[in-house]
């Protein structure tokens, strides 16, 4: 007869062959979901060879000599998580070994916090530890009753840790999710609960067997919840149900699109760019980088157009690094030939064009007496010229989708004269570019493509800091009211705004970031 662990270990392993081929069939899905994948397959391989016991709980607690190979497999699990999460908040409340801890705590960002709860502090806790500096918060005391404090005071986590064999799961998980302390988008994950499937109660005859199969009860009874069962230590991931489900549940809720989210998708996933074609120009560096990551992360393919290819090719291997679609490309977009080359061949390569940030420009300061035909020339050539024959190239590549998103990068040199610098020719190509903008966006909308443009303040370069413009640069910040310069990274949520669905009926506008500048 079929054990109760070889039937657990088959049917993972079923699950495991199904997801692998969901992954290798679709693509979206980042090549590290694939290794981890690789990796639990071997892992279940190895268990289905091993000696067989019939209660997976009893394996974890009677085979002590094994106990730190599933100590590394768990760090492994918990590590992917908060990799594919990036939670900032993360409750953390199994009484386990420090490393699963210490292995949360390393993925956490600076400004990241993790409470844990502990009966009492160990000789060797991570607290004990100052490399941690704010990102740990230890409470200790009795769960339960922190948990009470942690609810009464509103927090809220984007992961918590239970384990079903310590004592109450059931009372924290009830409390935590009828308290709302997990976040629309949280997760809960659950270490040590039974198997969903093919189990009966002559093989749970202990304590903690018992807490285990109470909690998955718990858990398989709560309609609120969707969960996945992982093939590594009884751990199932636990996330809140669509609101379409809960709409469907309760009648007395307004099943609107505020409620169900436009089309069904709440308002993070319409600023997702996944599946569009991005270029940038002027990429290599500055704010075309940092609009190049931006919209990258968000899930676009983008192509990095610069002057200097060297520039561009180390931009698009930063975003490969990230797992981001990109090719870096060369061209003088003030040529006519250029763009219409980086236009033709991004549609060749990719299909279609669905964001066009035109970012490229110069600033050629100079008093307006002593500006050269040849400055003025060189900067219209490239910051209203040649931003026009873009907007005209993909332009007609959006027109004929019937979608598109035109981003142009305009400055707070339309509005007003920055001073005390003299720049005649700059500040008026950027007043054009908002004016073709407002009529290019006026044109083009009907048609299902949107034109509009971001309008910086002065932005922290390396430039910036150079000896000759530190007195500048001290006149400037007394006429900021945000009291500093600019940062790329202030400007990238902006570009992913314009360029995504949630922007669809904003056309024609100039965005200003300026840290209120232009209001005095």
């Amino acid at each position: 007869m079929e054990s109760f662990q070889d039937s657990q270990l088959d049917l993972i392993t079923e699950h495991l062959s199904q997801i692998t081929h969901i992954c290798n069939n679709n693509g979206g899905f980042p090549e590290e979901l694939r290794r981890h994948l690789r990796k639990a397959s071997e892992i279940v391989q190895g268990m289905k060879e091993c000696p067989k016991t019939e209660n997976p709980l009893d394996i974890c607690r009677s085979k002590r000599s094994s106990f730190k190979e599933s100590e590394n497999s768990v760090n492994q699990v918990y590590k992917m998580l908060t990799q594919l999460t990036r939670p900032r908040e993360i409750l953390y409340l199994p009484h386990q070994s420090n490393e699963n801890l210490k292995t949360l705590l390393a993925q956490l960002k600076e400004d990241g916090h993790l409470v844990a709860c502990v009966s009492s502090l160990e000789e060797n806790h991570p607290r004990k530890e100052s490399s941690w500096g704010k990102k740990l918060c230890i409470k200790v005391g009795k769960a339960e009753d922190i948990l009470k404090k942690l609810a009464a005071s509103g927090e809220q986590y984007d992961m918590v840790f239970i384990d079903a064999t310590e004592e109450n799961p059931i009372n924290y998980y009830n409390l935590i999710m009828n308290s709302n302390m997990l976040k629309m988008d949280g997760v809960i994950c659950v270490q040590n609960v039974s198997a969903n499937e093919t189990r009966s109660q002559e093989h749970i005859n202990d304590e903690m067997g018992l807490r285990s199969r109470e909690m998955t009860d718990v858990i398989n009874a709560d309609t609120r919840v969707k969960q996945v069962a992982l093939p590594i230590e009884g751990i199932t991931v636990i996330k809140r149900s669509s609101v379409s489900h809960l709409a469907d549940t309760l009648k007395e809720i307004v099943a609107d699109d505020v409620f169900r989210g436009l089309n069904g998708r709440c308002i993070l996933d319409r600023l997702r760019l996944d599946g569009k074609v991005a270029y940038v120009t002027g990429g290599g560096q500055g704010i075309g980088r940092a609009f190049a990551h931006a919209l990258g992360e968000a899930g676009a393919k983008v192509a990095i157009v610069d002057m200097v290819l060297e520039k561009a090719a180390a931009v698009a291997n930063e975003l490969h690094l990230k797992g981001i679609q990109s090719v870096a490309m060369t061209a003088d977009i003030s040529k006519e030939e250029d763009v219409k080359r980086v236009v033709d061949t991004i549609v060749t390569n990719w299909g279609k064009i669905d964001i066009a940030c035109n970012n490229a420009g110069i600033n050629m300061n100079s008093p307006s007496e002593n500006t050269t035909l040849e400055e003025w020339d060189k900067t219209f050539g490239v910051n209203l010229r040649g931003l026009f024959m873009c907007c005209q190239a993909a332009g007609r590549i959006m027109l004929s989708q019937g979608y598109g998103k035109i981003i142009n990068t305009a400055s707070m040199a339309s509005l007003i004269v920055p001073h005390p610098q003299k720049q005649l020719a700059y500040n008026t190509s950027k007043a054009g570019v908002v004016k073709l903008t407002q009529t290019l966006g006026t044109e083009w909308i009907d048609r299902g493509v949107r034109v509009n443009c971001i309008s910086p303040g002065i932005v922290d370069t390396p430039l910036i800091h150079s000896e000759a413009l530190q007195p500048l640069v001290s006149r400037w910040l007394a006429d900021i009211p945000a009291g500093r310069l600019a940062q790329v990274t202030d400007l990238q949520a902006a570009v992913v705004y314009l360029a995504s669905e949630a922007s669809d009926y904003m056309t024609g506008h100039n965005l200003v970031i300026e840290g209120g500048q232009s209001l005095w």
